[in-house]
């Protein structure tokens, strides 16, 4: 009886160990397959005469398939390996005895995990963002490196990197300023006193605009991207002047901004236009005693 058993248990573990190999090669065949014939795939896209969007679309949904088929290959790697053990057969049928219990149990624990790969799918269909696209969400401003099954990678400004869960993108509002075309129009503000010159202060805020090499008004000359000033308020203390210009980018906008604020206060400076602050006269209580006393003493 035991030379019997033993040999059961030795021919179990040899079946497994035979049929665990043979999965894993033909697992790591078909992956490779996989991963070559989607490389192909994506040089094809690089070397195609498609637009910039047409090629972030293609290639988000290659990631995205990449990600579908590994999974997939996985787990029937893992159930084909566990179906040859006779253990896990009658374990299965207990299993299905109660599976009503289980599904429950089992939905309330994927739940969030099943919500981010839903919400990923959809993602990759419907496309409110692709690849290499630059958005802004959860107030952040980045690059999409990449999106997987569960969750999305945003590479900031600062060369940060956010991973956030594709249910929570997919409840967002998403700023995408890849979606057809990425040059924008930007704003500043200067305020000027009263006394300066309207429109000689316009001219410097244009002119400062208009040598900047990140403005896009010097290689596209139609009209409506040229740079303009405009008279936004007359405050309290000063008259508010708004210059608004085109970039190709968000990045470069907020160069441009920068530099422009600096570039036009110094000739403001040298130009006498004034930007002036508020004037505050403070007048203490016991002052004001003073002063009723004197006005006392002159009525007597």
């Amino acid at each position: 009886m035991l030379e019997q058993i033993t040999a059961m248990l030795s021919n179990f573990y040899v079946n497994l160990v035979i049929r665990t190999t043979i999965i894993v090669i033909v697992f790591l065949f078909l992956k490779i397959v996989t991963k070559w014939y989607l490389m192909k795939w994506h040089q094809r896209i690089i070397k195609s005469q498609d637009t910039t969007e047409t090629k972030r679309s293609k290639e988000t949904r290659i990631r995205l398939l990449n990600k579908l088929i590994s999974w997939t290959l996985f787990l029937l790697a893992a159930v084909t390996i566990l179906a040859g053990v006779p253990q896990f057969k009658s374990f299965s049928y207990s299993l299905l005895a109660s599976a009503g219990l289980i599904a429950i149990i089992l939905g309330f624990a994927t739940q969030k995990t099943l919500s981010n790969v839903v919400s990923g799918i959809f993602l990759a269909l419907y496309e409110p963002f692709r690849i290499g696209d630059k958005i802004k969400i959860l107030d952040q401003y980045g690059e999409v490196e990449d999106l997987t099954l569960r969750h999305t990678i945003i590479k900031t400004w600062d060369n940060k990197r956010i991973v956030v869960p594709n249910s929570r993108i997919d409840e967002q509002e998403i700023i995408n300023f890849s979606l057809k075309e990425e040059i924008l129009k930007w704003t500043i503000d200067m305020g000027i006193s009263y006394d300066s010159d309207i429109d000689k202060a316009r001219k410097i805020m244009i002119e400062a605009a208009d040598k900047h090499p990140l403005n896009l008004g010097r290689r596209m000359k139609e009209e409506e991207y040229q740079p303009i000033v405009r008279v936004t308020q007359c405050g309290d203390f000063a008259v508010n002047l708004r210059l608004y210009f085109w970039c190709e980018d968000l990045w470069s906008a907020w160069t441009m901004g920068f530099d422009l604020t600096e570039s036009i206060k110094k000739e403001f400076d040298k130009k006498g236009i004034e930007i002036p602050f508020p004037y505050r006269t403070i007048v203490y209580k016991k002052d004001l005693e003073a002063k009723k006393r004197k006005q006392g003493k002159r009525k007597k």
